[in-house]
């Protein structure tokens, strides 16, 4: 798996405040997040924020993804997330290790199907992160029990035509029936993109 880029990082000798991971979307490259990283490490400089590329080669011929989307439907696409996450779980462990970073201290920043990986490893009882920030995502499945220490901020546009709105508000009734915490963010007139607003909304949740 090709190595994460640093986006930014505490001087050396020390440990960061908190390690933020970002994962990008199915057919994208880790180098779009970066922007979104570098706003994030002004607001919050004493934290380590790296932006992480999938595992694999995407399929739709570019960029990479930890899943295929060829073919996905309801019923498949909770099998090929659980197919998925020893290495995305390797992953995360990997650069927790390599910055002296707890899972209670680490946020995993998702879009898409980025958010659709940190989502779901939480939902399996993972225990990788003490916040979870899903952009423009949703659960593979509907979770059962709630993640234990963790955190959960959803931020959806409300004209999102790739994955629907809906399945944020109920990932967010469904959290808090569960006990969660979580806050959700709807932006008007907002795709499946991440806007000025989104980011800020992000920045915001995080502060």
């Amino acid at each position: 798996m090709p190595e994460a880029i640093v986006v930014h990082a505490p001087a050396p000798g020390r440990t960061p405040r908190r390690l933020v991971l970002m994962f990008h979307g199915v057919g994208a490259q880790a180098q779009g997040l970066v922007p979104l990283g570098r706003m994030l490490a002004a607001a919050f400089p004493e934290d380590a924020i790296l932006s992480v590329p999938a595992a694999h080669p995407s399929d739709l011929g570019a960029g990479r993804q930890w899943f295929s989307v060829r073919g996905v439907t309801e019923e498949n696409r909770p099998g090929r997330v659980q197919e998925a996450l020893p290495l995305f779980e390797q992953a995360v462990k990997a650069l927790q290790a390599r910055y002296g970073v707890a899972p209670a201290e680490t946020v995993l920043l998702g879009f898409s199907q980025g958010a659709i990986m940190s989502l779901e490893s939480a939902r399996a009882g993972l225990a990788l992160a003490g916040r979870i920030v899903s952009i423009a995502g949703r659960f593979a499945q509907r979770p059962e029990s709630a993640p234990q220490g963790t955190t959960v901020h959803l931020v959806h546009g409300d004209s999102d035509e790739v994955i629907d709105v809906e399945y944020a508000t109920s990932a967010a009734q469904r959290l808090q029936q569960l006990g969660v915490p979580v806050t959700l963010d709807v932006l008007t007139a907002t795709g499946h993109e991440i806007t000025q607003e989104a980011a800020q909304r992000v920045r915001d949740r995080l502060a």
